[in-house]
């Protein structure tokens, strides 16, 4: 009787392939680390004191804004709040970041890794925390990096993974920040200098941006494009509609959470807008956790409608549960990874195509 050939899932690899397999391996070891090389090139000096000043200058507007504010009126709106409010609000922050957290598992999905889903869960969590509060280098890069690295991921497949967290969270917003500013759900106030018009055109321009994400993904032929030296790899259209979907929920339940500190005050759509600006106005302020100007958003865009004192003592315990508990959960979170993680495993799987 003949023998039967072995499967080829079966059979041992030939050394061209071997070779082939551990290329691809050192180039994603390599990769992450070169990405961060060219970023360092790419960034001029001037650009770094540029955006200290600027900082420094947001910093200074922020305090003159303060001493004008009273804060007796501010501490009896808190003390005013009723605590079934806050504790709703507790659990949509939990929610939001559960959802954020899930967008690490369609990295897992896309490029393969074997790490349990809890793990991902965790180690997201974590480094969102810190990311909010400390800002992107040190939380959604530095420390999701050294996580992910003590759990024994190569560099290539954590850089993968940054990525497709960091295009999932912005494809949802631009998905809902294009729907609000085209159909004029929030209008600019007068001294922003910015139009309802103009603030169409740009919902539009964040909409089709979205609609040609998808697009490519679904019926592209062409899978990867050069992208300042790098390649950036498609996902399918699988993954691409189901980061839209958690990125989406993701940002509904921030704008839910505040919606509720408002006590329902304000029309939905104008705290989900107002969110959304507030949430660019941060990340382009330079200053840890947007501080002050998420507050000054609010206050300036709701002014016409509710008490300064208010808006700020809704903000204040919005900062308080989405910012500063989850921190300090953070933190032990992040001593009890470290304290547990194994020490000598390396790196997941290859990375695998959609």
């Amino acid at each position: 009787m003949m023998a039967r050939p072995l499967p080829m899932a079966l059979r041992s690899p030939s050394p061209r392939a071997q070779q082939h397999s551990q290329h691809e391996a050192r180039s994603d070891e390599t990769e992450a680390e070169e990405g961060s090389q060219t970023a360092a090139t790419h960034t001029k000096p001037w650009t770094r004191w540029l955006g200290i000043v600027f900082a420094l200058a947001v910093v200074g507007m922020l305090a003159w804004a303060a001493r004008r504010v009273d804060w007796q009126a501010v501490l009896q709106a808190l003390k005013s709040m009723p605590v079934d409010v806050m504790a709703m609000a507790a659990g949509v922050s939990l929610l939001s970041y559960l959802l954020y957290s899930a967008y690490d598992l369609i990295g897992r999905a896309w490029i393969g890794h074997k790490l349990a889903w809890w793990r991902v869960l965790s180690v997201t969590a974590v480094s969102y925390a810190f990311n909010l509060n400390l800002g992107m280098l040190v939380g959604g890069l530095g420390i999701r990096y050294r996580l992910y690295a003590r759990l024994g991921l190569r560099g290539g497949q954590i850089g993968r993974i940054l990525s497709m967290s960091v295009a999932t969270n912005w494809l949802g917003y631009s998905l809902l920040a294009g729907g609000v500013f085209l159909f004029r759900q929030i209008s600019p106030p007068a001294d922003w200098h910015v139009s309802g018009t103009a603030l169409q055109v740009v919902g539009a321009a964040l909409g089709l941006t979205v609609a040609g994400y998808r697009a490519l993904c679904g019926w592209s032929t062409r899978r990867s494009f050069p992208v300042r030296g790098h390649r950036v790899h498609l996902p399918s259209l699988n993954m691409a509609l189901a980061q839209l979907a958690l990125s989406s929920l993701n940002w509904l339940a921030i704008a839910v959470m505040l919606y509720l500190l408002l006590q329902g005050k304000v029309p939905f759509g104008l705290v989900l807008g107002t969110s959304l600006v507030a949430a660019v106005a941060g990340v382009l302020a330079r200053l840890p956790a947007g501080l002050g100007v998420v507050e000054a958003v609010f206050v300036t865009v709701l002014a016409s409608r509710l008490p300064e004192a208010t808006v700020l003592a809704a903000v204040l315990v919005y900062r308080a549960l989405y910012y500063l508990l989850p921190l300090l959960l953070a933190t032990g979170g992040y001593l009890l990874i470290e304290a547990r993680a194994p020490r000598a495993q390396t790196g997941a799987t290859q990375p695998r195509a959609d």
